[in-house]
């Protein structure tokens, strides 16, 4: 497929607000792409080639030569040869991803020029955003899913399980499109394979919680890092990959949960959990200390991590996802009894907060209130898990940041945040703050801004909605400032989540929770 078939599509969604209408014109692409096609143009689209990382931003796009003045147009491209398509515009892209070391910042622009002399000014325009990362056209992932869906003729829910559980949009469409229904509701969870892990609502108290999902597993919430453990033949000569919430392999990073993997008495098996570290008088470290821990090469400095299980996922051959918790648990305990969160299953709220009120004595953040009879939906917000804690924070999304004053003149300070919306899956404002910083996360986000730039103005630099803070504040009012309608009050900065997806962030609904009365 010539690349101006995305690029006109690309412009098509740009101009409709319409999750419907988007969702149409993908389905009817991606109904038209060859098989080879289709990883690469699902990743394009979204602006999050499959290369990953290719090392070229705003910075190196904003320097590439002007519009050469025999660029084809659109009108003229049927003389101009060889058209530029899908194929070779992920071939550049793979080879941009290998040029490195001295030189590579020319080499990489030499080559974007030579290719953009053959794009009309509609191709080098996509081309730019996909290079940037800006997805602004409103092909995020929830619309592509649906679209994938509708091209193969797949249950939208079938869809959806299967891209949690291959962990690829882009592969799980080529399988629906080439494959068919049958081949996606086959897909399953696979040990060496990992998952996005399934994630929790926000409840304002205990009761609330309970109210809403019943008999519950109460479990402390450890202020950890998140990881999954697949083993693979366990004992001394065992295969064991850990990875993060964000799919990050991380197995040489944490020798202590290795061990501990290959300890356990089973062939094979996948488990949900936390690393956390403690202090001399076994009072937990914070969150940053952990990720400082985990995000050395020192063995010392992460060998201390201790693992901690909630959830068992697969167990000698047999996936257990569409089991309830509690025969996940029970089965966990069989498996893990000395490596699990203090937990009790009850219904009772006076049990359930003297739970709490544990958890809080020995210094963790609150707890989860699960409900007994949930099954794990990877990736999913779902209502089935609630997370209780008595400070007020959100997960959200850096927008942008404002270049600061005084003495935080050089630094981007001020934070433009957003939720995301359910509906499109996109992010909208709620709000920004600049409290909350040292001047070391300042220096910090000043640098990962940059390099995630899409667009500046004189005192702004808009990015790529990547990274994930989390927010402490004291509630949430509403407003006509913001797009949401709803702004955050007193909100401070406890932290930037490196462990956290953008796609996991908290949403619109999770802000407006927080009014008065919500």
């Amino acid at each position: 497929m010539e690349l101006a078939e995305l690029a006109r599509t690309s412009d098509a969604l740009r101009a409709t607000s319409s999750r419907t209408a988007k969702a149409e014109l993908l389905a009817d692409l991606l109904g038209r792409l060859a098989p080879a096609e289709i990883v690469p143009a699902v990743g394009m689209l979204l602006a999050q080639p499959r290369q990953g990382a290719i090392g070229v931003g705003w910075a190196t796009v904003s320097r590439l030569d002007d519009v050469p003045l025999d660029r084809p147009t659109a009108a003229s491209a049927e003389h101009r040869g060889p058209r530029v398509d899908v194929l070779g515009f992920d071939r550049l892209l793979s080879q941009i991803a290998v040029t490195v070391g001295p030189g590579s910042e020319a080499a990489r622009t030499e080559l974007l020029n030579q290719f953009l002399s053959g794009c009309t000014d509609e191709e080098a325009a996509f081309v730019r955003r996909v290079l940037i990362g800006d997805a602004r056209q409103g092909a995020l992932a929830g619309v592509m899913t649906d679209a994938a869906a509708r091209a193969a003729g797949v249950k939208l829910a079938t869809l959806r399980r299967a891209v949690m559980l291959r962990g690829d949009l882009g592969e799980a469409a080529a399988i629906a499109l080439i494959d068919g229904p049958e081949a996606v509701a086959a897909i399953d969870l696979e040990v060496g394979r990992p998952i996005q892990p399934m994630l929790a609502s926000t409840a304002a108290d205990v009761p609330e919680a309970l109210a809403a999902v019943g008999s519950a597993s109460v479990e402390w919430k450890l202020d950890g890092a998140r990881v999954q453990v697949h083993i693979q033949r366990a004992g001394a000569g065992g295969e064991v990959a850990v990875y993060t919430r964000n799919l990050n392999d991380v197995t040489g990073r944490l020798p202590q949960v290795v061990e501990v993997a290959r300890s356990l008495e089973c062939d094979s098996a996948v488990l949900d959990g936390e690393v956390l570290g403690f202090f001399g008088d076994e009072s937990p470290q914070a969150f940053q200390d952990t990720m400082s821990a985990l995000g050395t090469e020192s063995d010392s400095a992460a060998s201390g991590l201790r693992p901690y299980f909630f959830d068992l996922m697969y167990l000698d051959g047999h996936s257990l996802i569409d089991r309830s918790l509690s025969e996940r648990v029970e089965e966990l305990h069989r498996l893990a009894p000395g490596y699990i969160v203090p937990q009790r299953f009850t219904d009772d709220e006076d049990e359930a907060a003297a739970h709490l009120d544990e958890a809080l004595a020995r210094g963790h953040e609150g707890v989860m209130v699960k409900a007994a009879a949930s099954t794990y939906e990877a990736g999913r917000r779902g209502k089935s898990w609630r997370k209780v804690k008595p400070v007020h924070t959100l997960d959200l999304v850096v927008l942008a940041a404002e270049w600061g004053h005084g003495r935080r003149r050089g630094w981007l300070s001020n934070l433009h945040l957003g939720a995301r919306d359910p509906d499109s899956g996109e992010f909208v404002m709620v709000g920004k703050t600049f409290k909350g910083l040292t001047d070391e996360l300042l220096a910090w986000q000043t640098e990962q801004f940059q390099a995630r730039a899409v667009r500046e103005t004189d005192h702004t630099v808009y990015i790529r909605p990547e990274l994930v803070v989390e927010i402490a504040l004291d509630g949430a009012q509403s407003s006509t400032r913001y797009p949401g309608g709803v702004a955050l009050r007193f909100a401070r900065v406890r932290g930037y989540r490196p462990d956290r997806d953008p796609a996991g962030a908290d949403t619109l609904d999770a802000v407006r929770a927080l009014l008065p009365g919500g």
